[in-house]
């Protein structure tokens, strides 16, 4: 049936993959970010957060190329986080601290697409995002703020979500400062638009919905989605809130272009019966994606 998954060590989630892969992917998102940062970010003076946001900055005000500010940001955090993390995340992460930097170099005289700020604000965060979803799914890290922000999280018990978004909300009130406030709103949109394509680079699009039916007549429903629908259903014991009654509920994970078909099924086979359908980020197994 669709929507079983395998799983075990020895099943398709437990392959291992190779570690060439894993560098490769840092190195390929290494150089989408370097490209995306110096066409369109830099070249309009958006600062979007983190080191390459503060080496935008450093550029206007001081005229330093934004490679070493990066580099001379990096790789101090990088010891920083060694001593106060562990060596756990060093190798990937002094690798991304160092090339990063180094395309940036390389790719500072490259043709700019446009100087219009908003295209390049959605533009270079779709690069960023691209680029940085790469790295992670190498299980690698480009350093700079995230290590920052790892660091304040571990002396400060702040939420690691809060530690990154305020450093990054820091850099963009000082572009709203230095440069213009229009300037930190392009940046905010920038950095809102990386944001979603990381999630859409590590998860891919939320295309699969999860259905959770309760219903009276819960083995017929059954019956119907495993013979007309042709998925797997998991069946759940749960207890009326406030009638106490036992009954059970069916979770179905479909595809987008099955949930009408499974309201159908629902709606013919039970009129009466509760359904909520939301999204899921990521659905691995039998019928839907293989890890």
């Amino acid at each position: 049936m669709k929507g079983q998954a395998g799983n075990g060590k020895n099943g398709r989630f437990g392959r291992v993959r190779p570690a060439y892969v894993n560098w490769l992917l840092l190195v390929a998102g290494a150089f989408i970010v370097a490209v995306s940062f110096n066409c369109f970010l830099l070249a309009n003076e958006i600062a979007s957060g983190g080191v390459s946001g503060i080496s935008v900055l450093v550029q206007r005000m001081q005229g330093i190329p934004p490679a070493y500010t990066q580099w001379a940001l990096n790789i101090p955090l990088f010891f920083a986080g060694w001593f106060t993390l562990g060596s756990r995340f060093a190798v990937r992460t002094a690798a991304g601290s160092v090339v990063l930097p180094l395309f940036v170099l390389l790719t500072s005289h490259w043709p700019v697409p446009t100087h219009n700020p908003l295209l390049a604000s959605i533009y270079g965060g779709i690069g960023v995002g691209t680029g940085l979803g790469l790295v992670f799914r190498g299980r690698g890290s480009t350093g700079g703020i995230d290590l920052a922000a790892q660091i304040l999280h571990r002396f400060t018990g702040m939420p690691l979500g809060l530690s990154v978004a305020c450093l990054d909300g820091c850099i963009i009130a000082a572009a709203g400062i230095l440069l213009s406030p229009e300037k930190a709103l392009y940046a905010l949109i920038g950095l809102f638009v990386t944001s979603k394509t990381i999630d859409i680079v590590q998860t891919g699009p939320a295309l699969s919905k999860v259905a959770f039916i309760i219903s009276s007549r819960a083995e017929e429903l059954a019956d119907a989605v495993l013979h007309e629908l042709d998925r797997g259903l998991t069946r759940l014991d749960a207890h009326g809130g406030y009638t106490g009654d036992a009954r059970t509920v069916l979770m179905v994970v479909v595809g987008q272009n099955e949930v009408a078909e499974l309201k159908r099924i629902v709606q013919r086979a039970d009129s009466d019966a509760f359904v909520i359908i939301s999204h899921t980020a990521e659905v691995l197994g039998k019928g839907f994606k293989m890890g």
